[in-house]
Order: C-alpha cells, then structure tokens, then sequence
C-alpha cells in the first residue's frame, strides 16, 4: 500500500495550492486528480484578479503560493480596475492564455520535490479511531495518509444541464466523482447541491469586430506576485457587445426551456455571476446588458463570451449569439451549459478547514460553497499548510479577519450558512483599508516565513522592500522644503500652493499632491524611480484613517480571544433568541467573536454570552455568580 504524508484530492486551483503548501513545509504529498491534463484549468472564465479577487490572489503569494505567479507568466492583458477610485477597492485582473496557464501549473508541479502526481478517482475515505487515514479509489487501490485535502471542485456527483438534456460530468469533456459524496453522507454530513455555469465559447474569426468597443491592457504594467522574475508579454485587446430587444424577446419566449425556471434545477447558482436569463427575469427595467468578448488564448481562435452564462437549448443559444452585435455570423464552437454539484457547506469545518468531526479531513474550494479560482485559491493553500501543521503536530494557521481577505473569506464560511455561492468582493472586509492588495506581503509574507512557506529569495526580496519603504518615509518626514516659484508651478496643476515651509510628507499628504511630484522636485537617492510609490502615497495620505481601523481591529481582537466553551449546551440557554440558540449549537464557534459574527446572533445575545463566560470564569476561580449571570445561564 502507497503510504503519504497528505494526500490532495483534485487538481483545480485549491488543489495545486494544497499540495505545493504541503511540499513547502517537507511532507510528501500526492495529489490525485481525474485528468492530469487539466491540472490548473480554466473550466469557465480564463482569467484571474478583479475586485476583491486581486487581494485573494496576492495574499496567496505573499505566503508562498503559486496562483500570482502563474498569472503573471500567462497573462493576455493586465488591467487595474477602480483605477480612479481609493486604494482600498483598486484591484489588478489578467486575462489569461488558459492552455499556458494549465501547462506551466502541470509543469511546476511536476516540478515540486515532495509531490507525486497521479490519474485516479478517490471512491471513498478511510477512517480509523474517528480519524482520516488515507483513501480508497474507484478500482480498488487504497493509500495511506496521515491527512486528506478534498479539492473536488464541481466533480461531487456533478450533472451537466443543457436545456432540458442532462449528462453526469464534472464539466464539459470529463466524467463526475461517484461515490464520495454517498460515503460521506453516510457518515452524518451534509451534502446539499449549488450550480453554476459557463457561456458559449465563439469561433473569433467569425466575429466582426469593426464598430465593436476595445478593451485594451494598461500600458503601465503591473503584477499579481512580489517576486522579480515579471515577463513582459504583447498585450491582446478584450471586445464589447451588448445584449438587444431581440435577445431580451428570444429569452423571455424560451424561459420553459431553462432547466432552472421550468424547475428541473432548484439547487441555487451564484448571486453576483448570474446567467444571462436571470439578467432578463431580475433586471426587467433594463434595454440591454454588456457582455465582452475576451481571447481565451494565443495559440486558439476560441473566444469567451462573458457575462452570457446560460442552460438553455443549444438551437437558442445560436440565436441568441447572433442577436449581438458584431455576432450576427459567428460561429460558436462549444455550448454554454450549467452544471449541479454535492458541495460540503463550511460550517461543518473549523477555521483550519478541517472537519470539526472527521479529524485530518480538510477541504477547499467550490465544493465548500465558493465561486472562483481565486476563492479556491485561497482556501487551498490554508488547508495545505493546516494539513502539514496537523501531520507534524504543530500549532494550526489560523488567518483571522483582520490580517487578509483570506481570513475573512474562511471566517464567513464557516460561521456563516450560506445558501448560494460565495464570491469574494472588497465589501465584505470591514478592514478594506487596512487590507489593500498593494500591503499583501508587509501583511502576511512575516507569517509565511514564520512556518517555512516563504523560501530566501522571497524573504530578501521582501526585506529589501522593507528597508526601502522606511528609508522613503523617514526621508519624506525629514525633508523640508520652502517656498519657491518652481514649487508654485509644480503645484499648480494640483491647485495647490506653497505658502510656507514644510515636510515633504506635509505636503504629500494634500489629497490632490501625487507623489510622483514629489520625486520630481526632489528626487530619492539611488538609481531610477522610488518602486513602491503606491504603498508611500496610501500610508502618508489614510495614516488617520489607516490608525483608526487598526483601533477597530483591536476591539475586535480582543473578542475573538474569547474562546468558546466545547460543552456549552447553547439550546439549554433560555435568554438566548430561539434563531441564536439553534445557530450556535449548530455551527458551534470557536470563539466569542466569531459567535458575534454568525447570522441571526444579535448584540442582545452576544451580551448574553459574554455573561455566560464571566459566570464561568468566576466558577472555576470559586467565585460567587451574580443574579443577571445565573439568569442568563437559564
């Protein structure tokens, strides 16, 4: 029998993050996937980043994953979006070369010194004592683990739906995993179903792209990882279309057609990536819908229709595409189509991503509830190096919401029950300010480093930028600069003025002084440009803002090292509302703060508990417990 450290299940974006933590930290790992042609593929949009995404992706970077490398290497175009808007919410998204991506994802791994890689489909789990000891596969096999990574992604039992025809596929091409999800309910966890879904892809020559509106990339590039190795690659331009009268009819009159409006499907797709039907049914008011046309590659004349994900019969989906403007002769080459799936919902696993009841069970990515490569990104590359923390009996990782968008996703996962895909966006951080995309690596690279995931290289490159940054700052505190006619028509454009002396940080800090006029009137010493101007200008200019959160994250801290008692029989708690006592005994938090956090948890019932953990407090000191605690303890 094949004896591993960890054994990764599934060979998407959580699971090349899973195995490449675990192989950082010196466990061998085996990573097991139904086609290893497809480690790292783009099913659906072939691209990485965007608004609240970006930060995801270089958090993963800073800690020492893979995914913002790979964007970098394979990307089509680079944008920034909400370029004009604050710091906070401005996120970087490549359009990707999809084969290129998936090719050299297959190739670094296969490159991983601690890493097996092997076809197979995983048939159930084997358990010993109440623990995970390995797997079983679907032609017998067993191997031997001391934890698994369930990285299943949309293979759980997954049917493909097109119209009102069916098919059991993982996606398009390739064939579900049978068998786990039964094993798995058999042992008490549930497994409800979401869907989701993918647009038509288009042959790119038979679009006419003349009076089509152009996408192009930024022409100041700029990247996803805080490595130094950055190719610069020819940019491809992304196209507009948008939806007409004569698609919203086509739509309306086929709505019976739709598995999901004629009932067939009622497991729920994500909120903020809806088809093209839901566009038409919940946005009624609107006269049309932009969609874009974005190359799914160099070497492929494939386009990807985004923003048109649909189920309906592929003879509506030829007109619908013909329907668009610059599409009225194109070709499509592959049908839109959505695709059911089991998922595992979160709150049956702690903030390590392991199961709370199945010890040395991790899992990530869609199949617990997410949306997104770089959602799946995320969670891999915890429960990689929580599988390696348990394997060697260390203490877990846990990110909590304040440090990253990675804690906040995890955090409202498993405290949170959700009842549709989650999709990371900047709002759902409390502490946006704080958790810029650009501050990544001064986050979170020092904790990388701390458990072994952050090599030399990465660690000098960071320290460099460390000794850079207090360099600049203490040189702009220091320097004072007077009056000057070359001041005054520096600053004119700003509408701005000189009228004493001051600091270069004083006058940086004027919302409409860039720093790079700064660096123009008085230069930093060395060769070329400062090279983090964006991270100088955000600290001087949100430093009372940026002080004021770091205030709120150290309230909120100081519940979240409240732990919560393992007995605590919450339905037995009588002051609590009936919706709290049931969600708590349900989801079972690990700490006062996240108990705060969980929905239909109200501040009355937060009091509640923090009296509860006072009585008990004093209990275990011999304590006398006051009236209102008694009360409170029913």
């Amino acid at each position: 029998m094949l004896d591993f450290d960890v054994v990764v299940i599934g060979g998407g974006h959580a699971g090349v993050e899973a195995a490449n933590a675990a192989s950082r930290l010196g466990l061998s790992t085996l990573m097991l996937a139904v086609n290893l042609d497809t480690i790292g593929a783009m099913p659906c949009n072939p691209a990485v980043g965007g608004p609240g995404k970006s930060h995801l992706v270089k958090e993963i970077d800073a800690l020492g994953g893979v995914m913002g490398i790979a964007a970098d290497a394979t990307y089509l175009q680079m944008r920034m979006l909400n370029s004009s808007r604050g710091p906070a919410v401005q996120s970087l998204r490549a359009q990707s070369d999809k084969r290129e991506y998936s090719a050299w994802m297959k190739c670094f791994m296969e490159s991983l010194p601690n890493v097996t890689l092997r076809q197979g489909m995983v048939k159930s789990l084997l358990v010993e004592n109440g623990k995970v000891c390995g797997v079983e596969l679907a032609f017998g096999d067993r191997i031997k683990a001391k934890a698994v990574v369930l990285c299943a992604g949309t293979f759980l039992e997954g049917t493909i739906w097109i119209g009102k025809e069916t098919m059991p596929a993982g996606r398009a091409g390739e064939f579900p995993a049978v068998g786990l999800s039964a094993m798995l309910k058999s042992m008490g966890f549930k497994m409800p179903r979401l869907k989701t879904g993918t647009p038509p892809r288009i042959d790119g020559r038979t679009i006419d792209y003349t009076n089509l509106p152009e996408v192009p990339g930024d022409d100041s590039l700029q990247f996803f990882s805080f490595l130094d190795n950055r190719p610069v690659l020819s940019q491809v331009a992304c196209h507009q279309t948008r939806t007409t009268e004569k698609t919203h009819e086509l739509i309306r009159d086929n709505l019976h057609e739709s598995p999901m409006y004629s009932g067939m499907i009622d497991a729920k797709g994500p909120r903020y990536c809806p088809s093209i039907e839901d566009k038409i049914v919940r946005f009624a008011d609107k006269d049309s819908h932009s969609l874009f046309l974005e190359p799914e590659g160099r070497s492929t004349y494939e386009v990807y229709l985004q923003g048109c994900s649909t189920s309906l019969p592929v003879h509506i989906q030829h007109g619908i595409v013909h329907s668009l403007p610059g599409l009225e002769n194109a070709v499509m080459v592959r049908p839109a189509y959505a695709v059911e799936y089991d998922y595992l919902p979160a709150v049956q696993f702690d903030h390590t991503l392991m199961m709370i009841d199945l010890p040395g069970f991790f899992a990530a990515g869609q199949m617990l509830g997410t949306s997104g490569y770089e959602e799946a990104a995320a969670q891999g590359i915890v429960a990689g190096i929580n599988a390696a923390q348990y394997v060697l009996g260390k203490e877990p990782f846990i990110l909590p919401r304040s440090s990253s968008y990675t804690g906040t996703l995890i955090d409202d996962l498993v405290s949170k029950e959700m009842s549709e895909p989650y999709r990371m966006m900047t709002s759902r951080s409390e502490y946006r300010l704080l958790l810029r995309q650009d501050n990544a690596d001064q986050r979170l690279t020092p904790l990388g480093r701390q458990i072994g995931m952050v090599d030399d290289h990465r660690w000098s490159l960071f320290e460099r930028k460390q000794e850079g940054m207090r360099d600049e700052r203490k040189r702009l505190k220091e320097t004072r600069v007077h009056p000057s006619e070359a001041w005054d028509d520096a600053l004119l454009a700003c509408d701005e003025k000189l009228k004493q002396a001051l600091t270069l940080e004083e006058i940086l800090r004027r919302p409409r002084v860039p720093y790079t006029l700064i660096e123009q009137m008085v230069p930093a010493k060395g060769d070329g440009a400062f090279e983090w101007p964006l991270e100088i200008e955000t600290e001087v200019k949100y430093e009372g803002y940026i002080a004021r959160q770091k205030h709120q994250v150290e309230q909120a801290e100081r519940l979240d090292g409240v732990k919560m008692p393992v007995d605590l029989d919450y339905l037995s708690v009588d002051n609590l509302s009936k919706e709290a006592r049931e969600k708590l005994q349900r989801i079972r938090p690990e700490t006062l703060g996240q108990a705060a956090r969980i929905g239909g948890v109200s501040p009355a019932d937060v009091s509640v508990l923090m009296i509860i953990m006072e009585a008990r407090r004093r209990s275990r000191r011999g304590g006398k417990i006051h009236s209102a605690e008694a009360a409170a303890l029913g």
